[in-house]
């Protein structure tokens, strides 16, 4: 497996949040993981984004840092917006539910500039 970083930044919009669920299974893919781990990380990344933006996105960008270790996978995001409208991500009890199922550990923090998360998916050789 490799190791590494690869850095994203998107705008805080829905319609944004498709690339970086494309990278998430890109990077995924590349390092060994399985069609279902990939897709386990995909409904994170999903989880986690939409968790921070909202239906309507909010003013400013979100930066993904996916972090490669020889057996894991570990995901940085931190919201950088301007629009006032408070630094707690909005994670709902499904959410929660879903993101215990998917991943091995996810974390949320306000930050200065906006929520912040860290999801980590290890992979389990066959």
């Amino acid at each position: 497996m490799a190791s590494g970083e690869v850095r994203l930044e998107v705008p805080a919009a829905p319609e944004f949040l498709r690339i970086s669920r494309i990278m998430a299974a890109g990077v995924a893919s590349r390092v060994g993981f399985t069609l279902d781990e990939v897709e386990d990380l995909r409904i994170a990344i999903d989880e986690v984004c939409f968790a921070m933006v909202g239906a309507k996105g909010r003013e400013g960008t979100i930066t993904l840092r996916y972090l490669l270790e020889s057996d894991q996978l570990s995901v940085e995001g931190k919201g950088q917006f301007s629009d006032g409208l408070g630094n707690a991500p909005a994670v709902s009890a499904l959410s929660n539910q879903i993101l215990a199922a998917v991943v091995d550990e996810c974390e949320f923090s306000a930050g200065e500039e906006g929520p912040q998360f860290l999801l980590v998916k290890r992979h389990r050789p066959a």
